[in-house]
C-alpha cells in the first residue's frame, strides 16, 4: 500500500460524517472504558450490533474508534480513582493513583495520554509499512502453511494468555466444539444440533461475544461490588521536566517491545503491559533510588505505549494473515466478515480502499483522544463515580439490543444470556476466556485447512518448510507456556 491509497483512505475519514461518527466512537468507548471490569473487548461487544447499520469501511472506523476510547478510558479511571477499567490499566493504577493523592493527577493523565499517542502513531505506521510485505508473503500460503499457522495460534494462544497449557488448550477446544455447531461445511449434515432449528443456523459470534465479555463482566462486577471512591482535583496536565525525561524513555521502550510482541497471536495488551511495567521496575531498581509504588512516570509511561503499541500491532496479522491475536481482534475481523470483506492477503489489494480508511483512522482518532480526554478527565471520573446499581442494567439492556440485532432473533438473545453466565463461571473456576474465544473464532479455519491438506496429500505437510516451522513454534510455545506456569507456581508455594 503505497502514499496514494493512504492520502485516498485521510479523504474518506475526513469526510464530516465518518469524521463525526469517529469522535462519537471515541466518546462511546472512553464513556464504557471507564466503567469499572468494562475494558476494550467488552467496549467493541456491547457497541458492536451499532455498526451493523454502516458500510463496511465507516463501520470498521467506528470500531477502531471505540477500541482505542475505551483503552484511554480505563487508565483515566485507573489514575482518577484507583480503579482500573481493565486488567492493564492496573499499571496507570498502581503509580498513577499515587500521584493523584500528591496532586498530580493532571500530570499523571498528561504523561498516560502522551505514551499512548506516540506508540499509537508509530505502531499505525507499523502497519502501514509492515502488512502489506507480510500480506505478499502470505500470498504464498496453500492449505498446509494454513493449517500450521492456526495450529500455532491457537497454542500460543492457549498457553501464553492462560498460564496453564492444559487448562488453555482445554477450553480452546471447547470453544471449536461450539464453532462445529449446525450444519457441515461441505456436507450440509446438522451436526449437534439434537433435531433443533435454531441450532441448525450455528452460534452467531456476536451474542456469543456480547454474553461472555459484557454481561459476564456486569455479572462479575455486581457481585464483587465497587467500592466509592473519590477522585482529587485533576490540577496541571503540564509535567516537569525530570518527569517528561523518564516517562519519554519508558514510552518508547514500551513502544518498541509492545508493538513486536503484539504481532504474536496469544500476546495480548494486558500480557505486553505488565512485561513493560516489570521491565521499567527493573530498571529503576538497578540504578537505584526506585519510585515504584510510590508513583513512579515510567511505571505509567511504558506499560501505556506498550498497551497501544501491542493493540496496533495485533492488525498487522489479523489484516494480512486472517489471524486474530485475541478477543477484539476476533470481534473487529467478525465485522469484517459481516460485509463479506474476508481479512487475509487480499486486504491490502482487492480491499485496499477499506484497510487504507482504517489505517488513516487510526491516526485520527489518536489525536481525536488526546484533545477530549485530557480536558474532560474530570467528566469521566464522576460517570466511573455512578453507583454500579444503575450502569448495570442499562449495560445488561444494551448487550441484550446488541444480541437481538445480529440477526434478528430472539434465540441470540438467550444465546447471549447463557454465554454471560457461563463468562461468569469460567471467571469463578478460573478458566481463560481468550483461548475459548480463539477455539470458536479459528475452528472453523482449522478444519477446513486440515480437510484440503488431507484431500491434496497429508505428506503435503511434511513437505512444506513453512508448514514445519509454525508446528516448530507451536511447540515452543507450549513450553514456554509450561514453565512460565511452572515459575508461576513455584513462586506462589515459596511465598505461602
Amino acid at each position: 500500500m503505497g502514499l496514494s491509497e493512504l492520502l485516498a483512505g485521510f479523504a474518506t475519514v475526513f469526510q464530516p460524517q465518518v469524521l463525526l461518527l469517529a469522535l462519537l466512537g471515541c466518546l462511546a468507548g472512553t464513556v464504557v472504558g471507564v466503567l469499572p471490569g468494562l475494558g476494550p473487548v467488552s467496549a467493541v461487544a456491547i457497541l458492536f450490533p451499532l455498526t451493523t447499520y454502516l458500510g463496511p469501511a465507516t463501520a470498521i472506523v467506528v470500531l477502531a474508534a471505540i477500541y482505542y476510547g475505551a483503552m484511554y478510558g480505563g487508565s483515566t479511571s485507573a489514575i482518577l480513582l484507583k480503579i482500573p477499567g481493565e486488567v492493564s490499566s492496573l499499571p496507570a493504577a498502581m503509580e498513577g493513583y499515587p500521584m493523584t493523592r500528591r496532586g498530580r493527577a493532571g500530570a499523571a493523565l498528561a504523561i498516560a495520554a502522551g505514551a499512548s499517542f506516540v506508540a499509537g502513531i508509530l505502531g499505525t505506521l507499523g502497519v502501514w509499512l509492515i502488512g502489506p510485505h507480510l500480506a505478499g508473503f502470505a500470498l504464498e500460503f496453500g492449505p498446509p502453511e494454513m493449517l500450521g499457522l492456526v495450529l500455532f495460534s491457537l497454542t500460543a494462544i492457549a498457553g501464553l494468555s492462560s498460564g496453564s497449557i492444559v487448562r488453555g488448550i482445554g477450553m480452546a477446544a471447547a470453544g471449536m466444539l461450539l464453532a462445529s455447531v449446525g450444519l457441515d461445511l461441505t456436507s450440509s449434515q446438522q451436526r449437534l444440533t439434537f433435531g433443533s432449528l435454531e441450532l441448525m443456523q450455528g452460534f452467531d459470534i456476536v451474542p456469543v461475544m456480547i454474553g461472555l465479555f459484557g454481561i459476564a463482566e456486569v455479572l462479575r462486577t455486581l457481585e464483587r461490588g465497587t467500592p466509592p471512591a473519590h477522585a482529587a482535583p485533576v490540577g496541571s496536565f503540564l509535567p516537569t521536566r525530570d518527569e517528561l525525561r523518564r516517562s519519554a524513555g519508558a514510552a518508547g521502550r514500551g513502544t518498541l517491545t509492545g508493538f513486536a510482541l503484539g504481532l504474536v497471536p496469544g500476546m495480548l495488551p494486558s500480557t505486553t503491559t505488565f512485561l513493560s511495567y516489570a521491565s521499567e521496575r527493573r530498571r529503576a531498581q538497578r540504578k537505584g533510588g526506585s519510585r515504584f509504588g510510590d508513583g513512579a512516570v515510567e511505571g505509567i509511561g511504558g506499560p501505556e505505549a506498550a498497551n497501544n503499541a501491542t493493540a496496533m500491532s495485533g492488525f498487522v496479522p489479523l489484516f494480512s494473515l486472517g489471524i486474530p491475536t485475541g478477543p477484539t481482534m476476533a470481534l473487529i475481523m467478525a465485522a469484517l466478515m459481516v460485509y463479506g470483506v474476508v481479512p487475509g492477503p487480499t486486504m491490502f489489494t482487492s480491499n485496499s480502499d477499506i484497510t487504507a480508511a482504517v489505517i488513516a483512522s487510526f491516526f485520527v482518532a489518536n489525536v481525536i483522544l488526546l484533545v477530549l480526554n485530557l480536558p474532560l478527565a474530570g467528566v469521566w471520573a464522576k460517570i466511573a463515580r455512578v453507583p454500579y446499581g444503575v450502569l448495570g442494567p442499562v449495560v445488561l439492556v444494551c448487550c441484550g439490543v446488541g444480541a437481538y440485532t445480529a440477526r434478528n432473533s430472539v434465540f441470540d438473545i438467550v444465546v447471549c444470556l447463557v454465554a454471560g453466565v457461563a463468562g461468569w463461571a469460567m471467571a469463578k473456576r478460573g478458566l481463560p476466556v481468550a483461548p475459548f474465544v480463539m477455539g470458536f473464532i479459528l475452528g472453523p479455519m482449522l478444519e477446513l485447512s486440515l480437510r484440503q491438506t488431507v484431500a491434496i496429500s497429508p505428506m503435503t505437510m511434511l513437505q512444506s518448510p513453512i508448514f514445519l516451522c509454525f508446528i516448530a513454534a507451536a511447540l515452543v510455545s507450549i513450553v514456554l507456556a509450561y514453565r512460565l506456569h511452572r515459575r508461576s507456581v513455584e513462586r506462589v508455594d515459596a511465598n505461602s
